[in-house]
């Protein structure tokens, strides 16, 4: 029985941890039919340290198609039949395309308040090429010790090579009231 009771702690206690992690995600336009689906976020540490290392990882999935190949080979296809012209379709959006390369915008702001702007190459916070698919953008960093306890929100906007905006959210984080270098 014992065995029993120590199991069901560890699950109920593990789920609440992965629901205590959970962060709520919003797209910047709800209407918007984004290139990119971010599935979630995670926050490591919950609530953030003040100097420490604090990492943010977004599971997302892209299905962006190979526009300007698919231009050229469309014109083509368009002589020939409408069979071909709809197959062609079929596969350029089953087939997609790597991302190569990007942007990767972040805003944070405090109580409604602009905070802080940071610009990232995308390959340098995931693997590129990321293929069609599932893919993870994680990036760490350390907040200074002075950095304000509470509420943050961030926008993060995802961009390609071509400046085209592939995704935008926006999620909510905490900075935790204890740990900061001064403290230590």
């Amino acid at each position: 029985m014992e065995k029993i009771t120590s199991k069901l702690f560890f699950l109920f206690s593990t789920l609440f941890l992965l629901h205590a992690n959970a962060t709520d995600i919003h797209y910047c336009d709800r209407k918007a039919n984004y290139d990119v689906e971010v599935k979630g976020v995670q926050i490591t540490p919950d609530p953030i340290a003040r100097g420490h290392p604090a990492t943010f990882t977004i599971s997302a999935t892209t299905m962006v198609v190979a526009a300007s190949a698919f231009h050229v080979e469309i014109a083509e296809v368009l002589m020939d039949n409408e069979l071909a012209f709809f197959s062609l379709i079929q596969s350029f959006l089953d087939a997609g395309q790597a991302l190569s390369g990007g942007k990767l915008l972040i805003d944070v702001s405090y109580f409604g308040w602009h905070v802080y702007s940071e610009t990232h190459d995308l390959c340098g916070e995931s693997s590129c090429p990321i293929s069609v698919g599932d893919f993870v953008i994680a990036h760490s960093q350390v907040l200074p010790g002075f950095t304000p306890p509470g509420s943050y929100t961030l926008k993060m906007k995802l961009f390609d090579g071509n400046k085209n905006e592939l995704t935008c959210i926006t999620f909510g984080f905490d900075i935790g009231f204890g740990d900061s270098v001064a403290d230590s």
